[in-house]
């Protein structure tokens, strides 16, 4: 026949256990976490190239059209030359675009567009210059 303090020491966990188990979860989230930022970078610099080429063909395609550049981005898109204003994916935001004018003789407004972050991407790079 057991004790009664027996079966009450066997229903839970000592501190001893606990402080082993949130140990090694620590080191397993320790490992994953650089990981994982790496990768969220990764993915918004695969998210800004896509969009730059998105809208560089849109303008470009404007031009072949139109034979002068567009006046702005939301020209772009009530001409559906592009679905929607695009959102920079380093700056989370639509209005933080920089954009090139074309040189003269050339109309219009919107020659080429780059990236507002002042960040640097992982190669160095600032995303400006993209």
């Amino acid at each position: 026949m057991q004790s009664g303090s027996y079966t009450q020491r066997k229903m839970g966990f000592t501190l001893v256990e606990l402080l082993v188990v949130l140990s090694i979860l620590a080191l397993l989230l320790s490992l994953a976490y650089p990981k994982y930022f790496s990768s969220v970078e990764r993915a918004q610099d695969a998210a800004l190239k896509q969009t730059l080429n998105t809208v560089r063909e849109g303008i470009d395609k404007y031009y072949a059209d139109t034979g002068k550049y567009p006046d702005s981005l939301e020209e772009l898109v009530e001409k559906k030359y592009i679905n929607k204003l695009p959102l920079d994916p380093i700056t989370d935001s639509t209005t933080t675009w920089v954009l090139d004018q074309p040189e003269p003789p050339l109309e219009g407004m919107v020659y080429d567009i780059h990236s507002g972050a002042t960040t640097k991407a992982k190669d160095g790079s600032p995303y400006s210059e993209w």
